[in-house]
């Protein structure tokens, strides 16, 4: 029987899931309790996937994977070349896809999930790159490319539960391709270069050790989640999720308004972004900002601004105001500051209280 391709694969086996009753329903975004920092990360990610990833690091048991699955089923279909694995765009040359780049006259394309592939810690470097497909070189002689994770996750997300966790071998191959946004495959006598562009986003536990800095440097977004201490929340969270697995497919009906309504939003909010301009003030604002934080580099400023621009596209907003640089700037910037010895606070407080005397003028 001849091989489906991989995207044709990625597409049936999630309708599969979403149909088949024994598969529970997603948790829905929308019933997440709190959390509101990490939900508008995801979301502002999702608006715009420039910014450059999401990092979320806290407890156990605070929803980190359920939210960053939840995103999942509220990203809107995509249009992608038919048959081609790496679901290249049908509107963009045909680049380095050896799929397409063959091809001649137009290309077929179809509607198909927004690929959200989960990287396991325990992958081997053949599954995440691609390699050999032992079937076809076994069976018919030839030698033919096996595209892996980073393939399938090629326009989507990439997510990576304990990243702190990864093997140094798979954190050195992730931040080659993550700069480039292309992956190279050079064994067996295969030669493949193929697009993998996407969205990083990873989850952990800081107790089980702290991430390598290039590539927490690689993350645009770093997000804190703690263990609610206020009652009625706790009891909130505890009462939902036991109604969620009670009766999964009751639970997700009864939010299944409130999702369609954030579904909606991002795809308003994607066809905003582009029209939307950051103003010099706002610009300037940022800049002082990165320059009293002394971090490094540019990256700092990009971030703020395109993480800015893309929550004033979520919330509908005109322009982009200092309002919207102050509330992502813990999340844009606490991650990219050296260590300071002389001040016992955390990052957290630090961007704070940067925030605070810089766009207070």
């Amino acid at each position: 029987m001849p091989r489906r391709p991989a995207s044709l694969t990625v597409e049936v086996r999630r309708t599969a899931a979403r149909e088949d009753p024994a598969v529970p329903p997603t948790f829905p975004f929308s019933a997440i309790v709190g959390q509101d920092e990490m939900r508008r990360a995801l979301l502002i990610a999702a608006v715009d996937p420039s910014v450059g990833g999401v990092l979320v690091f806290g407890d156990r048991g605070t929803g980190k994977s359920t939210a960053i699955r939840g995103l999942a089923a509220l990203l809107p279909p995509m249009a992608a070349v038919a048959g081609c694995p790496y679901a290249c765009d049908p509107g963009e040359p045909a680049g380095l896809c050896p799929h397409c780049s063959g091809r001649s006259g137009a290309r077929k394309a179809q509607a198909i999930p927004v690929p959200v592939v989960d990287l396991p810690l325990g992958a081997t470097e053949d599954r995440v790159v691609g390699a050999l497909d032992l079937e076809r070189a076994l069976t018919r002689g030839e030698k033919a490319f096996e595209p892996g994770l980073l393939a399938r996750a090629n326009r989507g997300f990439l997510y990576i539960d304990e990243v702190n966790l990864l093997d140094d071998h798979l954190v050195d191959l992730l931040l080659d391709v993550a700069a480039s946004g292309v992956n190279t495959v050079e064994r067996e006598g295969l030669s493949i270069r193929h697009p993998a562009r996407f969205v990083l986003v990873g989850s952990g536990n800081p107790e089980e050790g702290e991430l390598r800095p290039q590539l927490l440097d690689r993350f645009g977004l770093a997000v804190e989640v703690t263990t609610p201490t206020d009652l009625p929340t706790r009891i909130d969270v505890v009462r939902r999720r036991d109604a969620y697995e009670r009766d999964p497919a009751g639970f997700c009906a009864a939010y299944a308004k409130a999702d369609r309504s954030i579904r909606k939003t991002l795809a308003a909010a994607r066809a905003r972004l582009p029209a939307l301009t950051v103003p010099d003030a706002t610009l300037e604002a940022a800049a002082r900002l990165c320059l009293a934080l002394g971090t490094d580099g540019l990256r700092g400023e990009l971030t703020l601004m395109r993480t800015a621009r893309a929550l004033a596209a979520y919330e509908g907003a005109e322009t982009v105001s200092l309002d919207h640089l102050a509330r992502i700037a813990p999340s844009a910037l606490r991650h990219r500051l050296r260590r300071n010895p002389l001040d016992e606070s955390g990052s957290t407080a630090r961007v704070a209280r940067a925030v605070e005397d810089v766009l207070a003028r």
